[in-house]
């Protein structure tokens, strides 16, 4: 299960680092969605899951760890808002230059 998860993680980093470096703006933003996609994955995978282990903690009991689990939910919120303002700026840019290239020259 473990390399199944590792290749899913690395899967999508390869994929979100060759959208990226694509010209125009749309593949830019769909690269940095699944670049955070793999991050949040990363996250969740480091936390090392229980299965079947109570969220409180008890003596001398496993007890599943809260960290990873907060900290993807807030990097899906910050992720879903980096995404919001990335698309309206790329929109912004359509509106200007007129072309979703990323490098848009201004015309004279």
């Amino acid at each position: 299960m473990e390399a199944l998860l590792a290749i899913a993680i690395g899967l999508l980093t390869a994929c979100g680092v060759f959208l990226m470096l694509r010209p125009r703006t749309f593949s830019l933003v769909l690269g940095l969605t699944l670049l955070s996609y793999a991050v949040n994955l990363f996250l969740f995978a480091s936390g090392r899951l229980i299965m079947d282990a109570p969220p409180l903690i008890r003596d001398g009991a496993h007890y599943t760890d809260p960290l990873p689990q907060a900290l993807v939910l807030t990097a899906i919120v910050i992720g879903f808002g980096m995404t919001a303002y990335l698309v309206m700026l790329a929109l912004r840019a359509l509106s200007e230059s007129g072309d979703d290239h990323v490098d848009a020259k201004e015309k004279r």
